[in-house]
């Protein structure tokens, strides 16, 4: 009996890889997840966060660290939109309420650029 030569996609398609649960990789990521109370800042720590958050204007790359579901997330990216009044920031897509900024820098441009 002769048997027909695979063609390299089917041939390549028995070597990938198989999950038998669904989800199961994400669901064990979320559980080993340690959530964490938000931290209460010192007012002078406030006042040295808020005096930063002054030297920010839109279209600056910034780097920040705040509180958003049980844990503190790093971001870096272009400042899209600030709302004083709403007292938010928005990176990229982002929106970030002040009141959960741990830390916010502004990034200096590269000497490339």
């Amino acid at each position: 009996m002769e048997h027909r030569k695979m063609c390299r996609q089917d041939r390549a398609k028995q070597f990938m890889p198989f999950a038998a649960l669904k989800g199961y990789p994400e669901a064990l990521r979320r559980k080993e997840k340690i959530l964490v109370p938000k931290k209460e800042l010192a007012p002078d720590y406030q006042e040295e966060l808020d005096r930063e958050f002054q030297k920010i204007r839109k279209n600056d790359m910034v780097s920040v660290i705040y509180f958003c579901h049980g844990e503190y997330r790093k971001m870096t990216g272009l400042v899209s939109k600030i709302d004083k009044n709403m007292r938010k920031l928005t990176i990229v897509h982002m929106e970030i309420p002040l009141d959960d900024l741990y830390a916010v820098r502004r990034e200096e441009a590269s000497a490339d650029g």
